[in-house]
């Protein structure tokens, strides 16, 4: 079978790319190793945690907040395999969405695994052995990323006691205690689940702050806020051993600077240390591939070393990122019809969907400092506005970073309740080069959570209204 494209994975990536080749007039197919379509994010990563988020912080509302409301409901009762239903049907719904896409353009599927053999030619193996033949022009890898390990520490996963991300979307009863290896997004947003649902949250981080890579300010209030909400932080710590034990698992730890070793026990054990690309048995160091720590190597046009293989995603450099992996896979397909696809990774925001959310988009203080750029910064906080004040979510604030010379906005950061919606003007600001005084003559709607946006773009000329 001779195809224009296939595409190695069909998560965000590798789907997305599909598509847009097959509008593009190409004869596309696709080659998926699961049953179902939707990667890593739509099975067991974004959409099941999202799924569990919301139901979570909906039980959390009726335990604490609905009485201030004036409406008493009792205190709730937790259906745990109810919820887990809901997620099962919400990624059931997502994945058969995805199919309904793929053939809707006229996009072959394969299931199987997916390997190389070389430019122009991809084998299907198939869970019986058998092998299926695809010849083609371009191939595009989009096979994502796994949870990775603590360095130097053996970890056996049981996806019951220690736990990936995949078993921490799937545990069947509440655990006890909790701890989470990891104070990035996956662990701070799984750890949160499980605290709303009753679990005792300890997250244990090698450095000295959450969130890596994160507006250090916007780390810092965070972190009160979610210590606030009962989570226990052990920062500084190096995780050297994690074992079973009795029912549960043990955890041993030193400080990063000095100190003794101390163990912790806890029930469950989710390792949320980030993830690594899954490169594995694709045949590309056999396909002459170059790799740099796992990682594909592309240049400007996501080609590979070698003509007519092509990568997006998790495999290739950047953040590891859902929508980058959707915009590169727009990208790559449409420069392979010829056209001029491009990605601007100066506007990709990020979004961290505890409560509050935190959602950011460019540079922060840190990278700006570093690059030696003149700023300015605008700040507005939630507790000054009167929708977040009616709606008793004054968590949080919105950070605003201009061009000191242009007033070009580089940066926008914000916690808060609806974060994540929050941060897409901001995101379309900074696509048009847009300035803060833009953003900050641009009429809001009133009461609204987004007027906050607008105060910090005013702040940022010290000319906020409401603070």
């Amino acid at each position: 079978m001779s195809y224009d494209l296939v595409v190695i994975g069909t998560g965000p990536g590798g789907y997305v790319c599909a598509i847009r080749a097959a509008q593009l007039g190409m004869k596309v197919a696709v080659v998926e190793k699961r049953k179902t379509h939707g990667g890593t994010c739509l099975n067991v990563g974004c959409i099941p945690s999202k799924a569990l988020l919301h139901a979570s912080e909906m039980f959390a509302q009726a335990l604490h907040d609905l009485p201030a409301l004036g409406v008493i409901v009792g205190k709730p009762q937790l259906d745990l395999p109810a919820m887990m239903k809901h997620k099962d049907d919400t990624v059931a719904a997502n994945v058969t969405g995805v199919g309904f896409l793929l053939k809707k353009n006229k996009v072959d599927a394969f299931f199987g695994r997916g390997v190389i053999k070389g430019a122009g030619k991809v084998d299907v193996i198939a869970d019986d052995g058998g092998v299926t033949s695809l010849e083609t022009r371009n191939i595009v890898i989009a096979t994502g990323s796994e949870a990775a390990t603590p360095p130097g520490v053996s970890v056996e996963f049981d996806e019951k006691t220690i736990i990936t991300s995949t078993g921490g979307i799937a545990l069947t009863e509440v655990p006890a205690k909790m701890l989470v290896i990891g104070a990035g997004v996956i662990g701070l947003e799984l750890g949160s689940v499980w605290k709303r649902l009753g679990a005792d949250v300890t997250v244990i981080e090698y450095l000295d702050r959450i969130l890596p890579g994160i507006d250090q300010e916007v780390a810092k209030q965070f972190q009160r806020i979610l210590e606030k909400q009962g989570v226990k932080f052990l920062l500084a710590s190096k995780v050297t051993a994690v074992e079973k034990s009795g029912d549960g698992a043990t955890v041993s730890f030193e400080p990063v600077v000095g100190g003794e070793k101390q163990t912790i026990e806890a029930n469950v054990v989710l390792v949320a240390t980030g993830r690594r690309p899954y490169t594995e048995g694709l045949g590309l160091e056999e396909a002459g591939v170059a790799m740099d720590r796992g990682r594909v190597v592309i240049d400007d046009h996501f080609c590979s070393s070698v003509p007519g293989i092509y990568a997006v995603g998790d495999v290739v450099r950047g953040p590891m990122l859902a929508h980058k992996a959707e915009d590169e896979g727009v990208a790559v397909a449409e420069i392979i019809a010829g056209q001029h696809g491009h990605v601007n990774y100066d506007v990709i925001p990020g979004v961290v969907y505890t409560m509050p959310e935190i959602a950011t988009v460019g540079k922060n203080e840190e990278e700006l400092k570093a690059a030696g750029v003149a700023y300015k910064v605008g700040k507005f906080p939630f507790t000054a506005n009167g929708r977040a004040r009616a709606m008793r979510a004054l968590d949080g604030f919105v950070k605003v970073l201009a061009d000191a010379e242009t007033d070009r906005v580089l940066g926008v950061h914000i916690v808060a309740m609806g974060a994540g919606e929050l941060i897409a003007e901001a995101a379309v600001l900074m696509e048009f080069g847009g300035s803060s005084e833009d953003l900050a003559r641009t009429c809001h709607a009133h009461p609204t959570m987004s007027e906050a946006v607008r105060e910090a773009a005013m702040a940022v000329e010290k000319r906020a209204i409401h603070s």
